[in-house]
């Protein structure tokens, strides 16, 4: 990584409610609290390492308002109201260095339907196909090796990195991104037991994402056996998340990796689902839920509720469950015990 901003640089980008300190370092790096040196920047966004800031040797620290203490000579503290957030801008302008996007226009090796829109401030990279009918925004950037079916319809501003596919008719807001492998209007799986031998369903939906989503890599939201598989405005999906047919997924929901959700299920807005977790079909899960990491949901869960374990239950449940399953062996012995004594005092 190849950076460097200046302290004035830095100040301009996070904008803080006060500085303490001072420093000429130009920053060329990022690092965490106890490994940073000079000429990188770091930040405290965790209370547990607060005790480490005393000790860092950065040039520049992100700190919380409520922060005291002093830097060391050459050092300059930044109070910011989260310092994550402020770090994160200052990253975005770092990506922007790192992954400049190329003048608009279509790579010769792009194989683009005469029948197709791509807007002139759109990028089209190598080797890319876009289908008949297809519509490509204005600003959207296509890496190498992105298929846009026939009649899908990509908003403005996208980003979609190499090997992505947006199948037929599949609808793709604006600011849409699309990490490596990322799958959009896969088949639905869909069979009927008919005399012996699974008939395939077709699936002949489609599927919609709204604005601002960002799905990661190798990620699969299958097209709807009709009407629409959705994912709502603002949602941010990690790798390897499985999305099913006909699933609604409301605005600015999180599905960590591996979050698998099965067909016809609903998540309304805000849901936060913890890595691996599963979701059973035709289950609706009401605002603002929240799951630990690989919990099982077999069932519809209300709004505000927060569910953990296999099968998933309330989480303060699950945990007190948790506890006395750790005691079993000990209850078992003691009834052991206990029988033996009767068995004694009976004979």
């Amino acid at each position: 990584m190849q950076v460097s901003f200046t302290p004035a640089e830095i100040i301009a980008l996070v904008q803080p409610s006060q500085t303490r300190g001072a420093t000429e370092a130009t920053i060329r790096g990022i690092g965490a609290l106890s490994t940073a040196g000079a000429g990188e920047i770091s930040f405290l966004g965790n209370a547990k390492y607060r005790a480490e800031v005393g000790a860092c040797r950065a040039s520049i620290i992100l700190l919380p308002p409520d922060f005291e203490g002093e830097p060391q000579p050459g050092q300059l503290y930044l109070l910011v109201e989260q310092p994550s957030v402020a770090l994160a801008r200052i990253c975005a302008r770092i990506e922007q260095q790192l992954w400049p996007r190329p003048a608009p226009g279509i790579h010769p090796t792009a194989v683009i339907d005469a029948s197709a829109t791509v807007d002139p401030a759109a990028t089209v990279g190598p080797l890319c196909i876009v289908e008949a009918g297809a519509i490509i925004g204005a600003g959207s950037h296509l890496q190498a090796q992105v298929f846009v079916g026939r009649n899908a319809r990509v908003g403005a501003n996208c980003w979609l990195m190499p090997s992505v596919v947006v199948g037929t008719e599949c609808i793709l807001a604006d600011r849409v991104r699309l990490h490596p492998g990322v799958v959009v209007g896969s088949d639905g799986f869909g069979y009927e037991f008919v005399q012996g031998r699974h008939e395939k369903v077709p699936q002949v939906g489609i599927v919609e994402i709204g604005d601002d989503v960002e799905i990661g890599a190798n990620s699969t939201l299958d097209r709807a056996r009709f009407s629409r598989t959705v994912v709502g405005e603002g949602t941010k999906i990690d790798n390897l998340v499985q999305v099913a047919h006909n699933v609604i997924i409301g605005r600015h929901c999180i599905l960590c990796a591996q979050v698998g959700i099965s067909g016809s299920t609903t998540l309304e807005d805000y849901v936060v689902l913890g890595g691996q977790a599963g979701v059973a079909g035709h289950l609706t899960l009401g605002r603002g839920v929240k799951s630990g990491g690989a919990a099982a949901i077999t069932s519809s869960v209300a709004a505000g509720t927060f569910v953990n374990g296999a099968p998933a239950r309330a989480y303060m449940l699950e945990r007190r469950l948790q506890v006395l399953f750790g005691r079993l062996p000990e209850l078992f012995k003691r009834v052991a015990e206990l029988e033996a004594q009767i068995k004694l005092s009976s004979a």
